[in-house]
C-alpha cells in the first residue's frame, strides 16, 4: 500500500492547516494582547476570516488563504518590534510559515477548489504560469507592506499617515483579489462525460474533451510536440492526446481580438499534482501510460 497516497491526502492536508491555523491565532493572540486596539481589532478581522475560509472552502476562500497566511510572518516580527511577547511572535511566526507552506500546497488547493465543485466533477489546480510568479509576488509585497504600513500608522496615531496607506491598501487588496482570484480559477476537471481545461489566462473558452475521444494520458516527454496550454508553467505537465483534434481557443489579443483557434490532436496542462490526476483518470477509466 502507497502511505503517501492514503495519509498525505487533500483532507489531511486541510485539516492539518485549520488546527495549525488555530494555533497561530492563539501565539498572535497572546503577541497583540499588549497593543493598540487597532492592531488587536485588526488581527481578528483577518483570523475569523481565514477561519471562515478553511472551513467553508471553494475558489474565493483558497485566494483569500493564500494571500492572508503569508502575511502573517511579517505581522508577528512588527509585533515583536513593537513589543509584543517574544515566544508567542516567535511561535506565530513558524506556524504562518508552516500555514504558508500548506496553503500553497497543491493538495490545500485541490481540496479547497473542490469545496466549490458542482456534481461529480473532479478539479485539479494548475500551476501557475512561471512569469506571473515573480509579478506575483511583488505585487503581493507592495500590498502587505501597505496594509500593515496603515495598521502600525494608525496604531501609532498617525491618522494622516494611516489614512494615506489604508486608501491604497484597500484599492490593491480589491485589485490583487481579482488578479489573484482569476488564478485561482485555473483547474483541469475531471468529469464522466470526459476532461475539462478550464483556465481563462491560457484559454479564451473552456476546452472539453469526450471521454470517447481521450486517446491516451500521460506524463509529457521532454520532446513532445503536443500543444502546451500551461501558461507556460514550470515543473512536469501531462499530456492528453486525442482520437479526433479538437479546438483550443486562445485568449483575445489586440491583433486577434476574437482569439486564436487552433485544432490540436494532443494539449499539455499543469496540474500542481501530476500524479495524483493520472491515479485519478486511472480510477475514472481513462486510458493512461
Amino acid at each position: 500500500m502507497d502511505v503517501n497516497a492514503t495519509l498525505l491526502t487533500p483532507r489531511f492536508f486541510m485539516a492539518t492547516l485549520r488546527v495549525l491555523w488555530v494555533g497561530l491565532v492563539v501565539a498572535m493572540a497572546f503577541a497583540t494582547q499588549a497593543h493598540h486596539p487597532v492592531a488587536r481589532v485588526a488581527w481578528w478581522a483577518v483570523a475569523a476570516l481565514v477561519l471562515v475560509a478553511l472551513v467553508a472552502r471553494g475558489v474565493a476562500a483558497l485566494t483569500v488563504v493564500r494571500m492572508a497566511c503569508p502575511a502573517v510572518i511579517p505581522a508577528a516580527v512588527v509585533a515583536w518590534a513593537a513589543h509584543g511577547g517574544p515566544l508567542a511572535c516567535a511561535a506565530a511566526a513558524g506556524a504562518a510559515v508552516l500555514a504558508t507552506a500548506l496553503a500553497f500546497s497543491g493538495e490545500v488547493g485541490e481540496a479547497m477548489v473542490q469545496g466549490g465543485a458542482y456534481g461529480n466533477e473532479q478539479r485539479f489546480p494548475l500551476r501557475a504560469p512561471a512569469q506571473l510568479l515573480l509579478p506575483m509576488a511583488v505585487s503581493w509585497l507592495v500590498w502587505c507592506a501597505a496594509v500593515l504600513g496603515a495598521v502600525v500608522a494608525l496604531s501609532a496615531g498617525s491618522v494622516l499617515w494611516g489614512v494615506a496607506l489604508a486608501v491604497p491598501a484597500a484599492a490593491l487588496s480589491w485589485l490583487l483579489g481579482l488578479r489573484f482570484h482569476r488564478l485561482s480559477r485555473r483547474w483541469l476537471v475531471l468529469v464522466p462525460a470526459g476532461v475539462v481545461v478550464h483556465d481563462a489566462h491560457v484559454l479564451g473558452e473552456t476546452l472539453m474533451v469526450q471521454r470517447t475521444n481521450v486517446a491516451l494520458c500521460r506524463l509529457a516527454l521532454a520532446d513532445t510536440q503536443a500543444a502546451d496550454l500551461t501558461g507556460p508553467a514550470a515543473g512536469h505537465a501531462v499530456e492528453v492526446t486525442v482520437r479526433d483534434m479538437v479546438l483550443a481557443v486562445l485568449p483575445s489579443t489586440a491583433q486577434q481580438p476574437t482569439g486564436k483557434a487552433l485544432h490540436v490532436g494532443a494539449f499539455l496542462v499543469a496540474p500542481s499534482r501530476p500524479g495524483r490526476v493520472l491515479r485519478a483518470m486511472a480510477d475514472g477509466k481513462l486510458p493512461v501510460a
